[in-house]
């Protein structure tokens, strides 16, 4: 008698990196960084985004469609940080509205950090699942790479966040703690360079 195979999860991740040249002022960004609300308001969307207690965050991610599953992912951020660099994680993920998914496990990290130079930064966001039933006739591949798409498009979406609001949100910070310096920026600096789909 055959034995049944249990079918592997789903997987899918994706990646972006970041380079803000940020050419005066960016020897107060360290100060900056520990504004940790702040920050993270201009690095996500501040409307979605529920402080909880210190360092710790509840984040309602724009809902998604996959094929015929609508989905929107409620995350626990965690932030904290080492030396000079913000650190960002998930510490677990809901799935609102949908009971049919088993499995479900989302990993983030994202890491921002000053330099003498600007900010730099790298996101990895990953997901396992099982296949619900109800995209079983759906090759594994083919959700796999429409998965990774959807993450690749999170990222991208963070990361315009960044290159428009980031430096505008630094410069207004710079102004009203004490007004030492012009944060002036270039239309290049304020445009994030080198991100990377998975």
């Amino acid at each position: 008698m055959p034995r049944q195979v249990k079918s592997m999860p789903l997987a899918f991740e994706a990646s972006q990196k970041l380079d803000l040249p940020v050419r005066t002022g960016a020897e107060r960004l360290p100060s900056y960084l520990l504004e940790e609300e702040r920050v993270l308001g201009a690095l996500l969307d501040a409307k979605q985004l529920t402080h909880l207690q210190p360092g710790r965050y509840r984040y309602v991610v724009t809902s998604l469609q996959v094929f015929q599953l609508h989905v929107k992912p409620v995350v626990s951020l965690q932030i904290h940080m080492e030396g000079d660099t913000l650190v960002m994680q998930a510490l677990d993920c809901e799935l609102e509205g949908l009971g049919i998914v088993d499995d479900f496990a989302l990993n983030l990290e994202a890491r921002l950090t000053s330099t003498p130079d600007g900010l730099q930064g790298h996101a990895h966001l990953s997901v396992s699942v099982s296949q619900p039933s109800l995209l079983k006739l759906i090759p594994k591949r083919v959700l796999e790479s429409t998965g990774e798409s959807i993450l690749s498009g999170i990222l991208i979406g963070i990361k315009a966040r960044v290159g428009q609001q980031l430096i505008d949100d630094y410069r207004s910070w710079c102004l009203e703690t004490d007004g030492q310096g012009s944060t002036e920026q270039t239309p290049q600096e304020r445009v994030p360079m080198q991100g990377r789909g998975a």
